[in-house]
């Protein structure tokens, strides 16, 4: 590894369906609204910020950069740094940058050397977006004969590293870690029948980066891709969520790395997606060939009762999404599809409200802002509609690039990956977009 150093030169109505443990994370950064992990707080893709615009041209950029790399990864964010992976799949090299929200500035950079593999041509070595603590980045490079895991101080100072068996699998990775209080979780699936390579989900210390535990998991012909969100504690304590082809959707106690319940038959086809969490149900879909083929809602368990977990609906037809991880804000579910569909649905009761076809393909996720999507096409425009019981699109906004990327959305500012660039736009925090006590 490489270390290159360079010194730094109204009040918002949340939709019902957030965590308590993302109000935590609001309510402890102050006026700051962190973006720190894989689709937002606990990953289920929304922002309580404003302002941030419907229609833009390149002239209302706050700033767009081009990355020494590409990558299909997140941004994530914590108060004025901007933390993103690109890497060069000719050499396998793999860089964890640091950026300047302002202005977009690299404040420091590091490299890595992921031994090239193959993996499915739209897959990308930088694919797995980090995940932030108060004080901590981690961040997961997976590879075919190892998987680094990384942690570092915000000013880029090595805390630890991690080293891991490597993902055998025909597509490649493309999972991200996630912090849960004290430990980093994630995911290594495998594919095949060679004994050697175990499928486990990991936790290990936030602080030493030693394994806390490892649950042993079945191999599948399809290795999920899924990145786990938290069930707030209810009776018996909070859960991990996992959604897998081989175990379906899966209640974990974080503490312990014990499975609570499980609906092992839930998803058919692979998975890609990660769970959304919706009217006290739990969504997750799964697919094949492109193409959605599975959506199901499950009531979830409990430790004092992981017999109450049930399934609510299913929709087995086109309606699911593949890739793209679906949004549920006030009773409302919304999918975007990979082959350009955009569904809403009612998420109690998976009754279809409209499906419309706005423009182009998806593999990015989309996000909610004040009332409105927001979700990056494969050819790159930016798509928004309103997120309503009634189809209106707002805007389409071309980025000049390609996209596999979600949005990432922090203190008043959006932040888009193409395959080479980062864009901001949005006005930033000032004193009259603060947040009214």
């Amino acid at each position: 590894m490489k270390r290159i150093m360079q010194s730094a030169c109204g009040g918002t109505r949340i939709p019902t369906i957030l965590s308590s443990a993302c109000l935590l994370i609001w309510a402890s950064a102050a006026q700051a609204t962190p973006w720190p992990r894989f689709r937002g707080p606990n990953g289920q893709g929304i922002s309580p910020d404003k302002n941030i615009p419907v229609k833009w041209t390149e002239k209302d950029y706050n700033w767009k950069i081009e990355l020494p790399g590409t990558g299909h990864s997140s941004p994530v964010v914590w108060n004025d740094r901007l933390f993103i992976t690109c890497a060069d799949r000719k050499t396998g090299r793999g860089l964890l940058l640091a950026l300047a929200v302002s202005d977009g500035r690299v404040l420091w950079q590091e490299q890595f050397q992921v031994a090239k593999y193959r993996m499915n041509s739209l897959n990308e070595y930088a694919v797995a977006t980090p995940a932030l603590g108060a004080d901590r980045l981690y961040a997961l490079w997976p590879g075919a004969q190892q998987t680094l895991l990384i942690a570092r101080d915000h000013a880029g100072n090595e805390i630890w590293t991690r080293t891991f068996d490597g993902y055998h699998c025909q597509h490649g990775a493309g999972t991200s870690p996630i912090v849960v209080d004290d430990i980093v979780v994630f995911t290594r699936e495998h594919e095949g029948d060679d004994d050697a390579f175990k499928s486990l989900w990991t936790a290990v210390d936030t602080k030493t980066g030693q394994t806390r535990w490892e649950l042993p998991r079945d191999k599948s012909p399809k290795t999920s891709y899924s990145t786990p969100c938290v069930l707030p504690a209810a009776q018996g304590g909070p859960q991990l969520i996992f959604t897998s082809k081989a175990h379906g959707l899966t209640g974990v106690d974080p503490a312990a790395g014990r499975v609570i319940w499980e609906i092992a038959s839930a998803f058919p086809n692979r998975v890609v997606s990660s769970p959304v969490i919706a009217d006290g149900l739990l969504v997750g879909t799964c697919g094949d060939g492109g193409t959605g083929k599975r959506l199901i809602a499950v009531r979830p368990g409990s430790a004092t009762e992981p017999a109450a977990a049930k399934e609510a609906y299913r929709i087995d037809n086109s309606t699911a999404p593949y890739v793209p991880t679906s949004v549920a804000a006030d009773g409302l579910l919304f999918t975007f599809h990979d082959r350009g569909d955009v569904s809403c649905l009612r998420s109690a009761t998976g009754e279809a409200l409209w499906r419309e076809k706005p423009a182009g393909r998806y593999y990015g996720s989309p996000v909610w802002v004040d009332f409105r999507l927001y979700c990056i096409t494969v050819d790159g425009n930016v798509v928004v509609i309103k997120a309503a019981p009634k189809y209106e699109l707002l805007a389409v906004n071309p980025l000049g690039e390609k996209s596999h990327a979600t949005p990432a959305v922090a203190d008043g500012r959006m932040y888009l990956r193409t395959y080479s660039h980062l864009i901001s736009i949005g006005p930033g925090r000032g004193p009259e977009n603060a947040p009214r006590p």
